[in-house]
């Protein structure tokens, strides 16, 4: 788990800027004007792969402060797809000083927006937004602060999921384990892998045709 942390710490700094990390231990996270100047000094050699995000906490005297990552949950790609992911979410508290931007290259474009704010774009097919990460904002947005989103998932075990497939007149059903707390086991899928898509989450007792309660 520490070093998938330290992979989520040295993505959230490469990609948008924003590091977890102290200049002493037990201090507090460095202001957002260091994080710029190290930024502007560090992000293009580790995204390029020429320097590590370790190499850069050492060198420059810090302490990364992982304890600020809250494991939130783990997807697996289905085993049908030709290209597959074993990705861990986390979830942390933005410094509050730190200005985030975008790389331009693995982040194209950076907004302040809410996980219902998300839902409703993807809903109206003005983002793309896949299937686990639908799921985790709509999990995410069942909370009405920073602060008691963290609290609930450091109360919560985290459950492996790996989507079962299956197809029905309607779309693809997908089946994940009702233990890893999304409101539901079967979910239905309206639209082309990668691209916008309509979920319907069915209610636990559905068979696989699609029948039985459903809810956008």
């Amino acid at each position: 788990m520490l070093g998938l942390m330290a992979a989520a710490a040295r993505e959230a700094f490469e990609e948008c800027g924003v590091l977890f990390a102290r200049e002493y231990r037990g201090g507090p996270l460095v202001d957002g004007a260091r994080a710029e100047t190290l930024g502007i000094a560090y992000r293009q050699a580790i995204e390029a792969g020429t320097l590590g995000f370790a190499d850069m906490i050492e060198r420059e005297y810090l302490i990364a402060a992982f304890d600020q990552l809250v494991h939130f949950a783990h997807w697996i790609t289905p085993p049908h797809m030709p290209k597959r992911f074993d990705t861990y979410f986390f979830l942390a508290q933005a410094p509050i000083d730190h200005v985030l931007r975008h790389d331009g290259h693995e982040a194209v474009d950076s907004t302040w927006i809410t996980p219902a704010q998300a839902r409703n774009d993807a809903d109206a097919q003005r983002r793309t937004v896949l299937f686990p990460t639908l799921l985790n904002l709509e999990k995410l947005g069942r909370h009405d602060s920073v602060m008691q989103a963290l609290a609930a998932a450091r109360d919560e075990t985290v459950v492996t999921v790996r989507p079962e497939v299956q197809t029905s007149p309607g779309g693809r059903i997908l089946r994940i384990p009702i233990e890893a707390g999304y409101g539901a086991e079967e979910f239905l899928v309206v639209g082309e892998p990668g691209q916008n898509a309509r979920v319907v989450k069915l209610d636990v007792a559905s068979d696989a045709g699609g029948a039985g309660k459903q809810s956008s």
